[in-house]
């Protein structure tokens, strides 16, 4: 398909060519990579020349397994980049699980450069680890692992932002929210129009804005229409590590108890104290997979007194322990 007469005043414009490098590393979310290459590729055939170049790279030059077990080939290794603009590090799974030192210097180097930096998933946690990140920046990742990025580095402004575009520095939450920060680089590098025949090339209605969440609400999610049922939920995800009393939870949510105790089960099937542990239960489920954090660390994250509290309460709701969950699960963190 030729270009549309609509991007022609842009196609007019003198602009260099953009070199985006996309660091792979072990276990990457292909959903994410692809979601973020795709629209440069399409914004190249719409104006018809090179705006944008990439390439792909990892530590040792070899393929790198993605979480969907795909093997994908690196054009050259992370040592061996050729001074991109842009690098993106595209983790997902145990991102810390990775060889550091080579890692952090050589992206201390290209921050030297000029270079701008950021994270794709959980590419946040590599560059948290690299120190290369500071208060001021915007920083997103996704939803499952911001407790521990936020355990981890608490002075960190970290939002449940679909993506964060800084001067220096940019984020997006995974999965399609890659699309949408792509779409506004290209919005931000060029213009909108540019960006909006993009989307429209990958069949995408609505361009998102940094703004969006990454989750559904609690009353789309969950099919809810009871304000007082979903201000109650909503109230138990904001404090898992310090959880309320049910009666607190009522009163915040303008009902009695027992009002909120029958709303639970007319329309949940459970009572609230159930549903808050499921919820506890499930962050601490998270929390083993894919951090490093030891097992009282992750008690105290999931609103626990001890590590005993949340053994007993995990083992009763699992049916095991949460040192034999994390042995299971194929990550070994601390005890």
């Amino acid at each position: 398909m030729s270009s549309s007469d609509s991007t022609r005043p842009f196609l007019s414009q003198a602009t260099s060519i953009r070199h985006i490098a996309f660091l792979l590393l072990e276990r990457f979310s292909m959903m994410a990579f692809f979601s973020a290459i795709e629209p440069l590729r399409i914004a190249n055939r719409i104006a018809e020349r090179t705006l944008y170049r990439w390439s792909i790279l990892s530590m040792d030059g070899h393929p790198v397994s993605a979480s969907n077990d795909m093997r994908l080939m690196a054009d050259t290794t992370l040592e061996h980049v050729d001074r991109p603009d842009a690098l993106a590090v595209c983790a997902g799974f145990a991102p810390l699980s990775l060889p550091t030192r080579t890692l952090h210097r050589k992206l201390h180097q290209l921050d030297q450069q000029g270079c701008c930096l950021g994270g794709i998933d959980t590419g946040a946690f590599v560059l948290a680890m690299a120190g290369l990140l500071e208060p001021r920046d915007r920083i997103t990742l996704h939803w499952e692992s911001l407790p521990d990025f936020r355990e981890r580095w608490p002075h960190l402004q970290v939002n449940e932002s679909l993506f964060e575009l800084g001067q220096r520095r940019f984020f997006c939450a995974g999965g399609a929210a890659a699309m949408d920060m792509s779409l506004a680089a290209i919005a931000r590098h060029h213009d909108q129009t540019l960006a909006n025949a993009v989307a429209e090339q990958l069949i995408h209605d609505r361009v998102r804005s940094h703004e969006d969440h990454q989750r559904q609400s609690i009353a789309r999610r969950l099919k809810l229409h009871h304000r007082p049922l979903i201000e109650a939920l909503h109230l138990m995800e904001l404090h898992i590590e310090q959880p309320l009393s049910i009666d607190t939870l009522a009163k915040k949510a303008s009902v009695s108890r027992r009002q909120l105790q029958r709303l639970f089960v007319d329309q949940l099937d459970t009572t609230p104290a159930a549903w808050y542990l499921s919820l506890r239960m499930q962050r601490a489920r998270t929390l083993l997979e894919e951090s490093e954090m030891s097992i009282t660390a992750i008690a105290l994250a999931c609103g626990f007194t001890s590590a005993s509290g949340l053994s007993h309460a995990f083992q009763r709701h699992y049916g095991h322990t949460p040192g034999y969950y994390r042995q299971t699960s194929g990550f070994t963190g601390k005890s």
